[in-house]
């Protein structure tokens, strides 16, 4: 692991924050970009996205993460608030959803092609955050184990005791989250089918994934045997189940009209025509 990556003078490149940073700009350059352009969106209206989501997400994470730490909060505020480290992934994922939802309003573009483009691209984002998550150390592995492919962070941010080797849960996120991606990516292109209807996924797929890696996590017990971040997973299962449901029929919106028809109608339209 390397917690700084270089240096250039007395400036750090510090690997956890160059991944946050790649987590916004790689995604909103590659998936959204190509994504709202297939639906009528200008593609440039994802580098507004990636400002919109970077402050959005950079708050909610420490919020998030400040809730959790109310004595840690108590102790030292400024510390906690302003700190380098001290951010969770489902504070990120609701900051920064609320700040694309308030900037896609702003701008008038339909909130349903927004979110086809966001389900795969927040699922890269966070597989690259987990990168910086491995690289610096930070205290996200699991608990100590003995299997072929443990691994200590004698080095990291928050180290691991000397001898003491544990499971490496990013590396198993970030393999998780990869076949998440490339999973909404064909929903999100194969189907003219709602946006919700691909977000609905990506909040099943992502949950499932968090549920499982808690049972190696180093997180305790928060209710009935499972950790909060559990619940958080099982809560995002049941919400995208939900948005699934109502919107597995409902075709895709295209900007500047009411939908898109699907490849049935379009067939007949074009039967039509001949």
């Amino acid at each position: 692991m390397r917690p700084v990556l270089f240096e250039i003078g007395d400036f750090r490149f510090n690997s956890f924050g160059l991944m946050a940073a790649l987590a916004l700009i790689v995604p909103g350059l590659t998936v959204v970009r190509a994504l709202v352009r297939r639906r009528g969106v200008p593609p440039e209206f994802a580098y507004e996205l990636i400002v919109a989501a970077g402050v959005g997400g950079f708050v909610g994470a420490r919020i998030y993460y400040m809730l959790e730490n109310l004595d840690a909060v108590r102790a030292d505020f400024f510390g906690v608030a302003f700190g380098g480290v001290g951010f969770t992934w489902y504070g990120g994922l609701i900051g920064g959803f609320v700040g694309v939802v308030l900037w896609t309003l702003v701008r008038r573009v339909p909130l349903d092609i927004i979110a086809n483009a966001m389900a795969p691209a927040t699922a890269m984002g966070y597989a690259i955050g987990r990168i910086g998550c491995q690289l610096a150390g930070d205290g996200d592995y699991g608990r100590p184990t003995d299997l072929p492919w443990a691994m200590g962070y004698p080095d990291g941010m928050v180290p691991t005791p000397p001898g003491v080797e544990v499971h490496p849960t990013p590396i198993y996120e970030i393999i998780a989250m990869a076949f998440v991606v490339w999973i909404l990516w064909r929903l999100a292109t194969r189907y003219d089918k709602s946006g919700w209807w691909t977000f609905g996924w990506f909040l099943v797929l992502s949950g499932i994934e968090r549920f499982l890696v808690e049972f190696v996590r180093r997180n305790p017990e928060w209710f009935a045997g499972f950790t909060q971040p559990q619940w958080v997973g099982i809560s995002s299962v049941i919400i995208g189940v939900g948005l699934i449901l109502v919107f597995g029929n409902k075709p895709a919106v295209l900007a500047g009209s009411a939908a898109r028809p699907g490849r049935g109608q379009q067939g007949r339209a074009r039967a039509s025509q001949a």
